[in-house]
């Protein structure tokens, strides 16, 4: 059944998140109703990319931007299978299962993470994220509303749930990550490498050099960042040109 918290926010749903600022209360609002320390909304794109969409605080936007760059996690796996995924404590992830992420887990201020998969069938729309400070289970209610908060949203990303944009298409926002398309692309053309391969070589070049993918991807883009070809036993050097 679902709680009276939940209800509210379900409510403020149907009104039609269509501003940043409606987004932002509605993400607060979910995180509060599951008792977590923050929420994030993301839709996939292509491959194995999503786009960040609601995200409401920095510590959730933060888990979020480290699982886009290294590209596991329990989001990307959630994405990837359908299924729900999670991490209750992240200091104790098996450095099997998502290696790079548990290298970096000690320094984040989230500790555990819950990945609902938004999708009806095989058709997958995004991943519903809620974070917490502390290790531990969801309860059951809070697993049952953060279900069913995942099919609200699923619902009107496919145009089955009430009228209106269920995101902000017009936001600043919106699309962050698209940089990270465009510098694939441009990678896949310059290196003579597969979408993919191009891919992991932005994805290395971030994490091995401490800056976010976006961020990577930004300079790449601008051209102030040439990755060089090497060969595919090698990883690729990289040179920073003055602006």
């Amino acid at each position: 059944m679902i709680s009276d918290r939940m209800a509210q926010v379900l409510r403020l749903l149907q009104i039609g998140v269509g501003t940043d600022a409606l987004a932002d209360v509605v993400s607060a609002t979910g995180a509060q109703a599951l008792g977590m320390d923050g929420l994030a909304v993301s839709l996939v794109t292509e491959g194995d990319l999503t786009e960040l969409m609601w995200c409401s605080d920095a510590t959730t936007r933060h888990i979020e931007d480290l699982q886009f760059t290294l590209g596991e996690g329990p989001g990307p796996d959630a994405a990837r299978t359908g299924a729900m995924v999670w991490a209750l404590d992240l200091a104790r992830v098996p450095f099997a299962r998502w290696p790079a992420l548990a290298m970096e887990a000690p320094d984040l201020d989230a500790r555990a993470v819950f990945c609902f998969p938004m999708s009806i069938g095989a058709i997958s729309v995004g991943v519903l994220t809620a974070v917490r400070r502390t290790p531990g289970p969801m309860t059951a209610q809070q697993t049952d509303d953060a279900t069913i908060l995942a099919a609200a949203l699923t619902a009107r990303c496919l145009g089955s749930g009430p009228r209106g944009a269920p995101f902000p298409a017009d936001s600043p926002r919106s699309l962050r990550h698209g940089v990270v398309h465009q510098a694939t692309g441009m990678l896949s053309v310059q290196l003579s490498l597969p979408l993919p391969q191009a891919l992991l070589r932005l994805r290395a070049h971030a994490y091995s050099s401490g800056r976010s993918i976006t961020d990577v991807a930004q300079h790449v883009v601008d051209r102030s960042l040439r990755l060089d070809p090497g060969d595919n036993s090698t990883p690729p050097t990289a040179v920073d040109k003055d602006d």
